[in-house]
């Protein structure tokens, strides 16, 4: 019972970090309808930007901040400048462009902050609750972790839902010339959405670093479990990515736990559900017929 427990919690707290870089992709789908495969290199750059400054002497708090407007700049400057030549243009160039940034950004961290595995500090304790004469394996990070995700996912689909600027960028990511025709200023709406999507990016990389080690291809991993987490709720929906997330999370923790030799089954068990959902419901849990149309 105890293992079960424990295995559990684990799975639960790396669920939710699946389900926080789900949602990047999620938002930067909604906004621009682009899957950005750099977004795990831009969350691992402004990761190190957050490290230098912690390590300089700034607070973890004031070092996140900095993080998320950091990466909320890369986002906007990168739709313009690299993005924005590719729109209009065949899919297939959008993901190609993605594809070659994450490779570019990544060996720009490496230039810059170096190769080497760096300890990443956590505002919190990462030792186990005690409950009884038992300790879990659910630490005070990990209630941090999941409250930051529900928080952004609540933001998210208020974003999107009851506000003009979310419905603009809605419009914009599905029909450019109409949404112009109703006055909406598309290049700012796909611009504003690569900088929030690159905002939550950024928030999901320090939550994975917390209390691990980070070099500049820390978040390949994660680039991995986060799009089977986004796919498998649907890349429309807020709500669908962390449940996504938690429903991966749990699967792989129970494989890594029960399963002889499973913590070497993880990656293939990771794609087998990706294979199922796509096979079974492709627009994932959560998509509408209409989202699946459009």
């Amino acid at each position: 019972m105890q293992q079960f427990i424990n295995v559990t919690l684990t799975g639960l707290t790396e669920g939710m970090v699946y389900a926080a870089f789900a949602l990047a992709l999620v938002l930067i789908w909604r906004s621009t309808r682009i899957v950005n495969f750099a977004q795990g290199s831009m969350a691992a750059a402004t990761a190190f930007i957050a490290l230098a400054l912690i390590q300089a002497g700034w607070s973890y708090w004031a070092a996140l901040v900095v993080a998320l407007v950091s990466g909320f700049v890369m986002g906007a400057v990168i739709e313009r400048v690299v993005v924005r030549r590719v729109e209009g243009g065949p899919e297939l160039n959008a993901v190609i462009v993605t594809l070659g940034l994450f490779v570019a950004i990544q060996a720009g961290i490496a230039i810059v902050f170096g190769s080497s595995f760096q300890s990443f500090p956590t505002p919190f304790g990462l030792q186990g609750f005690q409950v009884g004469d038992n300790r879990i394996a659910f630490t005070p990070t990990s209630l941090y972790v999941i409250g930051a995700v529900l928080v952004t996912m609540g933001l998210l689909v208020a974003l999107f839902r009851f506000t003009r600027v979310g419905l603009a960028m809605r419009a914009s990511a599905f029909g450019q010339e109409v949404a112009r025709l109703l006055g909406v200023r598309v290049g700012r709406m796909l611009t504003l959405g690569w900088g929030l999507a690159a905002v939550v990016g950024s928030l999901a990389g320090l939550l994975i670093a917390g209390g691990e080690f980070i070099y500049p291809a820390y978040m390949d991993s994660l680039i991995v479990f986060g799009f089977v987490a986004a796919v498998l709720g649907g890349l429309d929906s807020p709500i669908g990515a962390v449940v996504g997330g938690l429903i991966l999370g749990l699967a792989l923790s129970y494989v890594s736990g029960y399963v002889p030799r499973g913590s070497a089954l993880v990656n293939v068990s990771a794609l087998v559900i990706l294979m199922v959902v796509l096979l079974v419901r492709p627009g994932g849990l959560f998509a509408s017929s209409t989202a699946r149309r459009a």
